[in-house]
């Protein structure tokens, strides 16, 4: 018989069968967390949160080499600050150090994958499977970012500790098993609805399980959409499925955002990370500072996000203007000048917005002729900023929206000419026009998209690779000794050297599977747009 999350377990097997790894959110002496909390709802929580800190983790130095170093200059958005690096990813070459992470860190794969193990032992003892339901949406949010940073990996047969030391799986065998999984976990819910998870088990969804069931649809889009040039009948059929009301539901509202809202007594690790080695009195930030290319685009667009994205610079006269990626980086007293990242310690770590689904449903249908709703291109497009400026807090979105001005121009370095750009980056208007070709119309979509996704690095470097916009400035001091192409950027990171070693037997397999060489320059199977 089925029973609910809150009278499940015997107190002695939780602290013996079911104790949970991954203690470095330090659940045990959280105030945050309630205190008349039964031994099923403490084990299963911490459980809970340990996977959850699997996305975008919450250890400091891990999110900061995957989405400060990596996902967010690669997607546009930060720039590397620390003028004492020699070997970065945005120059591309970095060291081994920096890009393992998403496969190597004991802060990701073996954190998640011993606790999904504990879970799944709670669900089957309580005979309720909506515990496991919610952790394979989890899992499938934390382990896409893994793929689409190398494209194979160990993913079907990793072990219940967490263990890679296995054959790797294409990454279009991984995707397809992305969306076995998400299907699985979707029809679970739908059948459990009355069974609710435990509010002190989810601070995601407040054990709300319709929203769980929308954020994995959404999810599927997210994936669907990854496919489209590399796989369009899967794509169309996983997109359609993700959108049918009957399944569900997307997330339409920003009171359905994915985020992770645990940070009300440990600081979020972007903030943390985004201020390492701050000079004092400083407010702009310490190794990572926003990015020349997105400010640019704002700028043009004359954007009321600008000061929910960023702090003010430093420069007499000039409020928001950004560091270029991929340069030799000037000392401290230089970089402290440009526009920081406006993030607070306790905000949350967004995983999805509404605004991002709206976009992939404009871009779906205007692009490629998918019936990802009732509503024409140019609705879902328009729906896509009014959500994000909801979410932001920013006004003035039907000025917004009326902006025709098509000209994102050349980047001014204010402290140094060498870093200057001189050519235009895009003549598309923020304004919709159903007139246009295909490819403006996509461009459109994505810079908005890319825009509302502020500070989900990984995602905008998946669109980046996967569209080709939005167009970014290309790496001015590009040490790839020719591997990567400035103008299209690195297209994967290296698998880690240590999988040469421990998992020798594999590897061969691994390197046949991607297609091409093991380095920066070679693109991953869904990234494979003619042009």
């Amino acid at each position: 018989m089925k029973k609910l999350l809150n009278k499940m377990i015997i107190g002695s097997l939780v602290f013996t069968t079911f104790s949970c790894t991954g203690d470095y959110l330090e659940i045990n002496s959280n105030p945050y967390q309630p205190g008349d909390l039964t031994a099923d709802d403490y084990s299963l929580g911490a459980c809970m949160n340990n996977i959850a800190g699997c996305v975008v983790s919450s250890d400091v130095n891990t999110a900061q080499f995957t989405d400060c170093l990596l996902g967010g200059p690669m997607g546009g958005y930060f720039a590397d600050s620390n003028s004492g690096w020699a070997n970065t990813i945005s120059m591309y070459n970095a060291k081994d150090d920096w890009t393992r992470v998403f496969l190597k860190s004991d802060r990701i794969i073996p954190i998640l994958y011993t606790n999904l193990n504990n879970i799944k032992k709670i669900s089957e003892e309580t005979e309720n499977p909506v515990p496991m339901a919610v952790a394979t949406i989890i899992k499938v949010a934390a382990m896409h970012r893994v793929t689409d940073t190398y494209g194979p990996i160990p993913y079907s047969k990793i072990g219940e500790d967490g263990s890679i030391t296995t054959p790797y799986d294409s990454q279009k065998d991984v995707y397809y098993k992305f969306f076995d999984e998400l299907n699985d976990a979707i029809k679970v819910i739908n059948e459990n609805k009355e069974l609710n998870m435990s509010p002190t088990a989810d601070y995601v969804y407040g054990g709300d399980l319709s929203k769980w069931i929308k954020f994995a649809n959404s999810l599927k889009l997210r994936l669907a959409m990854r496919l489209v040039y590399a796989d369009p009948d899967k794509a169309r059929l996983m997109a359609e499925e993700a959108v049918d009301a009957k399944n569900g539901g997307v997330i339409e509202t920003n009171a359905d955002n994915a985020k992770w809202d645990y940070f009300k007594t440990s600081p979020n690790p972007l903030y943390t990370a985004t201020r390492y080695n701050q000079p004092d009195g400083c407010e702009t930030g310490g190794d990572t500072h926003a990015a020349a290319d997105i400010i640019l685009y704002m700028n043009a667009y004359n954007d009321p996000r600008r000061e929910k994205f960023f702090v003010k610079s430093e420069f007499s006269g000039i409020d928001y203007v950004g560091l270029r990626r991929g340069i030799e980086v000037p000392a401290s007293k230089v970089t402290r000048q440009y526009s920081g990242v406006n993030v607070k310690p306790t905000d949350p770590l967004y995983w999805m917005n509404a605004a991002e689904v709206a976009f992939l449903r404009a871009e779906g249908k205007a692009i490629f002729n998918i019936n990802t709703g009732s509503k024409s291109p140019k609705e879902y497009y328009e729906d896509g900023i009014r959500l994000s400026f909801e979410q932001w807090g920013a006004d003035n979105v039907d000025a917004y929206l009326s902006n025709s001005y098509a000209y994102v121009g050349s980047y001014t370095d204010p402290a140094d000419s060498k870093n200057n750009y001189s050519q235009l980056l895009s003549n598309v208007s923020v304004q919709w026009n159903d007139a246009t070709s295909l490819d403006e119309k996509q461009e459109r979509i994505i810079v908005q998209k890319w825009i509302a996704n502020w500070m989900i690095g990984n995602e905008a470097w998946a669109d980046y690779r996967r569209t080709g916009y939005p167009k970014l400035i290309p790496a001015s001091a590009n040490k790839s000794n020719n591997v990567v192409d400035s103008n299209k950027g690195a297209r994967r990171m290296p698998f880690p050297q240590d999988e040469y070693i421990s998992n020798k037997e594999n590897m061969d397999e691994a390197v046949s599977l991607l297609g091409g060489a093991d380095n920066m320059g070679t693109n991953v199977w869904w990234d494979c747009k003619s042009n």
